[in-house]
């Protein structure tokens, strides 16, 4: 519980303050602004973990995270929190995974709420995703049997979505089972 010292003293500043919301201006005080994807090279220099930079949404900044030497890419949007009106990470996401073209895997995080949307990231080139609200969600209602509830569900849906596209193999997926919004026109 540590990360929550010093919550209620930061609160008070913040009304202090009265400099725009809350968030806003907790969002300027615990992010460090400074961080380039020069970083990435010190990070790298003081473990020997691969390194995953999770928050890319574009080509360019895949490219700038393979060239910083990361061993994976995570396509996120931080649930949408810090900037409003982002791309959503599923559409995002064949961008990012065109651009990697390989070189590194690519995970998707956010908007993943049913086995279809695990189908559709994984057809649209993600090695994996990953789960957030589903599983807080399934935390606070049912403590771990809730987790271990949610989990299963998710991976009967995958199961039913890929029989009922006629998929056998996770590794055999292809693109074409997604049909997403810039395609439609051209239907």
């Amino acid at each position: 519980m540590e990360n929550f010292d010093g919550i209620s003293a930061l609160s008070t500043e913040l009304n202090a303050k009265k400099k725009g919301s809350g968030l806003s201006i907790f969002t300027h005080e615990f992010f460090d602004q400074s961080v380039t994807w020069a970083d990435i090279a010190w990070l790298k220099s003081i473990t020997s973990l691969p390194v995953v930079v999770k928050g890319v949404l574009t080509a360019e900044d895949a490219e700038h995270a393979i060239s910083a030497g990361v061993a994976a890419i995570i396509v996120s949007n931080h649930g949408a929190r810090q900037l409003d009106g982002v791309s959503s990470t599923i559409m995002a996401l064949s961008e990012v995974v065109r651009q990697v073209g390989g070189r590194v895997e690519v995970y998707v995080d956010g908007g993943v709420r049913t086995g279809t949307d695990i189908l559709k990231a994984l057809a649209l080139g993600a090695r994996a995703v990953f789960l957030g609200r589903p599983v807080l969600y399934a935390l606070a209602v049912s403590g771990e049997q809730g987790v271990r509830d949610i989990l299963t569900m998710l991976a009967k849906e995958l199961k039913l979505a890929m029989q009922l596209s006629g998929q056998t193999d996770v590794n055999d997926l292809s693109k074409d089972l997604v049909v997403l919004e810039s395609r439609i026109a051209r239907l």
